[in-house]
């Protein structure tokens, strides 16, 4: 299985990195089987796997169920597992604690925590446990209600500073990945090539040392309206809905099943 040595070589060698989410081992088996990098089992799981509006109601528990279903499905990717809200707000101690499960209980490979500078020490006792972090600046799901919506981060320069800054800090006290959401493309690059860490984008534009997408995003599997960074490489909800639409046709019409599906 990769490990964040894997990750360094590749962004030493100045190759591309990979990621994409994954809840449950079907889908874990999927991107392996593609040769993802990284396969993140994010607490986007609130919105994508449970229907909620926000990642907030996501807890440990969630966190550690579908981690472990998704590390049974991976063979080779490193398995990245989101820290959810409350997880490590409270306390370094607390930090420490539920990091700790996630990796012992789940078999993940890493955490990783939405950042801001009132954080870093829990972001640090987590690393001196040897945990390894990667590190969610920019646009935070978490602060969803404090930031007042899905809105860009560091438009203005002093905004941009405080982003680029903070990605330094992070790099300082040992994350092995910085995570940028919904930052400007002129913005990301400054930080990308301020640190010697590789960054990963997400409606971050093009100059990020790798990319991650939702996988259902990915697969025209979501319903509705969808972020303008992403870019669906195939619509599967279409055509699940026309195999489904099938079946029943057969059922309703008695062409399902046959002597061929019985015993």
């Amino acid at each position: 299985m990769n490990t964040i040595s894997h990750i360094q070589k590749k962004f030493t060698a100045h190759e591309k990195l990979t990621m994409l989410t994954a809840y449950d081992y079907t889908m874990a088996r999927l991107v392996d089987g593609a040769d993802i990098d990284m396969i993140l089992v994010g607490d986007s799981l609130g919105n994508v796997f449970a229907g909620h509006d926000s990642t907030l109601p996501v807890t440990v528990e969630d966190m550690i169920y579908h981690g472990r279903a998704v590390v049974r499905g991976t063979q080779n990717a490193l398995v990245v597992i989101d820290m959810p809200f409350l997880s490590y707000q409270t306390s370094t101690l607390s930090a420490k604690e539920n990091a700790g499960r996630l990796i012992k209980e789940t078999g993940a490979g890493a955490v990783k925590l939405e950042v801001n500078p009132s954080q870093l020490d829990s972001v640090k006792g987590i690393i001196d446990m040897g945990i390894p972090v990667m590190g969610h600046i920019g646009f935070t799901p978490q602060a969803v209600h404090q930031i007042g919506g899905y809105k860009i981060q560091g438009k203005t320069e002093e905004a941009a500073q405080e982003l680029l800054t903070l990605a330094q800090e992070l790099e300082k006290i040992g994350c092995f990945a910085v995570l940028m959401e919904m930052v400007p493309s002129s913005v990301s690059k400054t930080i990308t090539d301020s640190l010697s860490i590789p960054t990963i984008g997400i409606g971050a534009g093009p100059h990020c040392s790798g990319q991650v997408l939702v996988t259902n995003d990915l697969l025209g599997l979501t319903l509705g309206k969808t972020a303008k960074f992403v870019k669906a490489y195939a619509q599967v909800a279409e055509t699940s809905t026309t195999a489904i639409q099938a079946y029943k046709a057969d059922v309703d019409s008695g062409q399902f099943p046959t002597d061929a599906h019985s015993y």
